[in-house]
């Protein structure tokens, strides 16, 4: 992992990866939508709260991996660590492929947003012309933004997300110009709905594990950043959660689900959306700064074409699997913007998605903890209690998914994605050298250590081993 460049990202910058994941400003948002169409906002509230402490124990079970080693692949490397090869594969496909479908999504959002904001302006690019060429400079910018390393990124995505939730967040607090809350059009979602769609708006906040290797104090900083992101984007969600069974968001709703936004300033209406565009490009550019990571960490391992684990000379990332992600994400934004109706089938996969890798780490960090014999029982029962509530979470909605017109394909997709993993152990097993490559991490190295430490020299077994200058690993103390 030394060629990404050690020590680059301080706790600042993977807070602003791991939040702008998670899209909060956008989430806060879209939040009250939901949550108003409910017969009790009330109890829509309580099961934000409840996701909100379901992705924190979640965020326990990354911590146990996250304190003790630091590595690019994040999740799928630390799958492996706990289940084995077949399992982190498979973990590599799902959380691959929810990283690319949210910044699909996002980005096909955001182009939505700014092609609002531009109408607000008096200009119209709702053409199929014109929001190719969009989505075309967005991608393009993301792109930049990304190739030219993770603190960069970090920082912009740090801004964008900042002033969004600002911008949102005093759009909530402005009183409505009509005491009487609008009720949002669209199907009563049920509470388990409600809280997927929660725990998918707090998803992506193990982001930052994918930047351990490029952190200056990775074993410190990205386990408080893992921990603390959901309580942070989980607080967020609830007081907009709190605003829609209070009342308070009537003018936020209005401006979403009138075009006309009859009664509201012209400068909010241009204020929520810019809000919006920002928070949801922002999101599409860490998602795909994160998916980017994985697809290093498997070339690294040549699991997939050696030429994604191309570093940059200059700028020290991955610029080869930043593009190709940038591109896949553009390819389904694009196809998103000619068949919206899709949407809704790619965010019930994202979801179902989210729930399966979950689980797979809670599972994956009590194994661990066994095999290391460092485990305790909070951290077995924590881990267990995740996993099982993942599987419930799954088994309740799969049936609803398969029963709902636009979720049927997402089923079909879900089975795909999990079956992918054990298919593509099996043909690995005749390559056992690649095998044999899964589940690296960073190590230190001779120029880690204080001068006149020593030197880290294998022994025998391969293991590097820490020696004085004038020693070397087999020689006799």
């Amino acid at each position: 992992m030394a060629p990404l460049g050690r020590r680059r990202m301080g706790g600042t910058e993977l807070v602003a990866q791991s939040v702008a994941t998670t899209a909060p400003a956008a989430s806060m948002a879209m939040l009250p939508l939901v949550v108003g169409r409910l017969a009790d906002p009330l109890a829509g509230l309580l099961v934000v709260v409840g996701a909100t402490v379901a992705v924190t124990l979640v965020a326990v079970c990354l911590g146990q991996f996250t304190r003790r080693q630091a590595a690019a692949g994040g999740v799928y490397s630390f799958v492996f660590q706990g289940l084995g090869a077949r399992a982190s594969l498979t973990a590599a496909v799902v959380i691959g492929c929810k990283y690319l479908g949210s910044a699909a999504i996002t980005l096909y959002a955001g182009g939505r947003a700014l092609t609002a904001l531009a109408g607000a302006a008096g200009l119209d690019v709702s053409g199929a012309g014109a929001q190719v060429l969009l989505h075309l400079v967005v991608a393009a910018g993301i792109a930049t933004v990304l190739v030219r390393g993770p603190r960069v990124a970090a920082l912009t995505l740090l801004g964008v997300e900042a002033g969004s939730l600002l911008l949102v967040v005093a759009v909530l607090l402005v009183p409505a110009p009509d005491p009487a809350a609008p009720v949002p059009a669209g199907p009563v979602p049920d509470l388990l709905a409600v809280a997927l769609t929660a725990m998918f708006m707090l998803a992506g906040f193990e982001s930052a594990t994918f930047f351990g290797p490029e952190a200056r104090r990775p074993l410190v900083t990205v386990t408080r950043v893992v921990l603390w992101t959901p309580l942070l984007c989980g607080a967020l969600l609830s007081f907009a959660a709190w605003a829609g069974w209070t009342g308070r968001a009537a003018t936020l709703v209005r401006i979403l689900t009138d075009p006309g936004s009859a009664g509201v300033p012209t400068a909010l209406v241009v204020a929520l959306h810019a809000g919006l565009a920002c928070s949801y490009l922002a999101s599409a550019a860490a998602s795909a700064h994160a998916a980017s990571r994985v697809a290093f960490s498997l070339g690294v391992e040549r699991l997939l074409p050696r030429f994604l684990a191309t570093v940059h000379p200059r700028w020290r990332t991955p610029h080869r699997a930043v593009v190709g992600i940038v591109a896949v994400v553009l390819a389904g934004g694009l196809l998103a913007d000619l068949a919206p109706s899709g949407t809704d089938a790619v965010r019930h996969l994202v979801r179902a998605l989210v729930t399966v890798a979950y689980v797979l780490v809670a599972l994956a960090s009590v194994a661990f903890l066994l095999r290391i014999r460092e485990h305790t029982r909070p951290a077995l029962v924590t881990g267990a209690a995740v996993g099982v509530l993942g599987t419930l979470l799954l088994v309740l909605r799969l049936p609803g998914l398969l029963g709902a017109v636009d979720g049927t394909g997402a089923a079909v997709a879900l089975v795909a994605c999990c079956a992918a993993g054990p298919v593509w152990w099996w043909f690995l097993r005749r390559r056992p050298d690649r095998l044999a490559r899964i589940g690296a991490f960073d190590q230190p190295g001779s120029d880690d250590v204080l001068p006149g430490a020593g030197d880290f020299v294998p022994d025998a077994s391969g293991t590097p081993r820490l020696v004085r200058r004038d020693r070397r690993a087999g020689d006799p103390p």
